[in-house]
């Protein structure tokens, strides 16, 4: 029986489009899709819906909307930001029957994919073919390309290669009427009415949904090299992430950890790594074999004049992963120490970074509160990462405090509210502070004008 906001007719007519397998109405069920990865209470949509084809997607979005009845998209629910929890109730719509890899274009370099397929496996597939699609979220191996779309996901190697909106080429989606809305093309230049592909990335499912989305592709590096440098000071080492910047230096990847996140890596993994530093860099430059080298011993040379202890460069393909593998750790490392862990993105102009790092050392003193940090520093993307126990409130109201003076920094240092999560729930309330309020009211009344009903997830950023 439909709960508590749909109509059984509703649910009839979701079962007679695709199939009574398909719509799902059991409180365990629907309670599976009532949160996602974010730390926040979960709220119970009315019933879950897995269309089979983009055809029966656009059906289901125009009964959603006949019925006035919330709609919100759901790939793998990896999202950090509550932008899946259908905060209204409502019909959550699965994507995960949607998985087909339209087209490959070796020629002109492009991929046409439907909602539901997975990262790592579209990067897998153009591998097979010497391409490369480089957005890489930390979740790939799980989330979804229209999750990532929605949410503009980035990954460690945005400080080179940019993030996922830079390789939306086109859009296919459909509106709240369940009509389908194209923009932009398969061509490297396309400026054919309005920027709808730039519209919807990063729109959080308020607009439209997604039914296919075309991808940019790119040759691979032909060499990389990875390398991890010790400091006995983070201030050391973020003030190292400027000052290659500075050099004119783009590294593909510049990762950060802090002390705290070094000792739980190591206590998860046994990775060997030093456990002693107060910070390690994680650094990889990638491209022309000689340029490659070049970049490789400025790099080294750079972190030596800053302070590095040591900088160990790893010799082959083992070692590299050895690397990565640890900076991938730090997230499920941090996550087991406590049965709550409220993940940041906060993001600073890279020159801020020393500033932000004391920020947050000042916000983990004065609200009492172990704060691990890591995450994109190359990009100015930190993940200052807070454990604690959502049953503590006293705990949790110190949290909350402690979060919103996170983005306050933030933001007095030029930054942003999000690097590459999105605002979803978690954040809109602080967006005001970053935009002002004419910048919020503009949204508004976009998104009235496509969605007339409030349908599309409702309650969130907008």
């Amino acid at each position: 029986m439909a709960q508590p906001n749909i109509q059984d007719s509703l649910v009839r007519d979701f079962a007679a489009l695709v199939g009574a397998e398909f719509v799902m109405t059991g409180e365990a069920d629907r309670y599976a899709y009532s949160y996602d990865a974010a730390a926040l209470p979960p709220v119970m949509p009315g019933c879950v819906v897995r269309p089979g084809s983009t055809e029966e997607l656009g059906r289901v979005v125009s009964l959603c909307n006949h019925h006035g009845v919330p709609l919100i998209v759901r790939g793998a629910g990896t999202n950090l930001s509550g932008g899946t929890i259908p905060q209204h109730g409502g019909v959550v719509v699965l994507t995960n029957r949607l998985t087909r890899i339209v087209e490959i274009n070796e020629e002109d370099l492009y991929a046409v994919v439907e909602p539901g397929v997975i990262t790592a496996r579209l990067a897998a597939e153009v591998a097979k073919r010497g391409l490369f699609y480089p957005p890489d979220p930390g979740s790939q191996t799980v989330s979804t390309i229209g999750g990532n779309v929605a949410e503009n996901a980035g990954g460690l190697r945005g400080l080179k290669y940019g993030v996922t909106k830079d390789y939306v080429m086109g859009v296919e989606f459909f509106d709240v009427e369940g009509q389908l809305i194209k923009g932009g093309s398969k061509t490297v230049k396309c400026v054919t009415g309005l920027n709808l592909p730039g519209l919807m990335v990063g729109s959080e499912g308020a607009l439209g949904v997604f039914s296919r989305i075309t991808l940019r592709l790119i040759p691979p590096p032909q060499s990389a090299r990875s390398m991890m440098a010790v400091f006995a000071s983070i201030r050391a080492a973020s003030e190292t992430v400027a000052a290659i910047i500075a050099a004119k230096i783009l590294p593909a990847t510049l990762e950060l950890m802090d002390n705290f996140t070094i000792r739980t890596v190591e206590s998860f993994r046994r990775a060997g790594l030093p456990t002693e530093a107060a910070a390690l860099l994680l650094i990889e430059v990638d491209g022309h074999p000689a340029q490659v080298a070049d970049d490789a011993v400025k790099v080294e040379q750079i972190c030596r004049e800053n302070g590095s202890e040591t900088v160990t460069v790893a010799r082959n393909a083992e070692e590299r992963n050895a690397i990565w593998q640890a900076r991938r750790d730090a997230l499920p490392a941090l996550a087991k120490l406590k049965p709550t862990c409220v993940l940041e993105d906060a993001t600073v102009p890279r020159s801020r970074i020393p500033a932000m790092i004391q920020a947050l050392q000042e916000i983990s003193r004065e609200y009492r509160l172990p704060i691990g940090t890591f995450g994109h520093a190359g990009d100015g993307n930190l993940h200052p990462t807070i454990l604690t126990d959502r049953r503590d409130k006293e705990e949790m109201e110190r949290v909350e405090r402690a979060v919103a003076a996170i983005f306050e920094r933030a933001v007095a240092l030029d930054g942003t509210l999000s690097g590459e999560h999105g605002i979803g729930i978690a954040k809109a309330r602080f967006l005001e502070q970053e935009v002002g309020a004419a910048t919020i009211g503009y949204n508004q009344r976009l998104k009235a004008a496509v969605d007339p009903k409030n349908i599309l997830n409702p309650g969130k950023m907008v």
